[in-house]
């Protein structure tokens, strides 16, 4: 079931999800002082643009959350006020709740991306 969500999903607004991780992943890594957080966001790409069967476990240190705060102020509020715009859109009709709420997943890894990290669900 997860990999026909993920198709629907993709077809359906994952691909401008992930576009937009991979839109900052690129303007970070015009820096080199920034590559470090563009790898980040192109891994996380990956998730939004095929969410399901995957969960997000939240962790990390100091580092994290100084680097949490500069994604936050400079790229994390952009990416977490669309996917939650995505997700009310989403949650408007029935069959669309469980793509409404991998947006909202994705709206909470959107504002803090640093220390986290994707498995699979069994």
């Amino acid at each position: 079931m997860g990999c026909l969500g993920n198709i629907i999903w993709f077809l359906f607004g994952g691909i401008w999800q992930g576009l937009g991780w991979v839109l900052a992943g690129l303007l970070w890594c015009i820096t080199i002082v920034g590559i470090p957080i563009g790898m980040q966001c192109f891994k996380l790409a990956g998730l939004a643009f095929f969410p399901f069967g995957k969960d997000v476990v939240y962790g990390g240190g100091t580092m994290s959350l100084i680097a949490n705060v500069l994604w936050m102020l400079l790229s994390g509020i952009p990416l977490a006020i669309a996917a939650v715009l995505n997700g009310l859109a989403l949650c408007v009709t029935i069959i669309g709740i469980p793509f409404g709420l991998q947006c909202f997943k994705l709206a909470k890894l959107a504002l803090s991306p640093f220390g986290a990290t994707v498995v699979e669900v069994s």
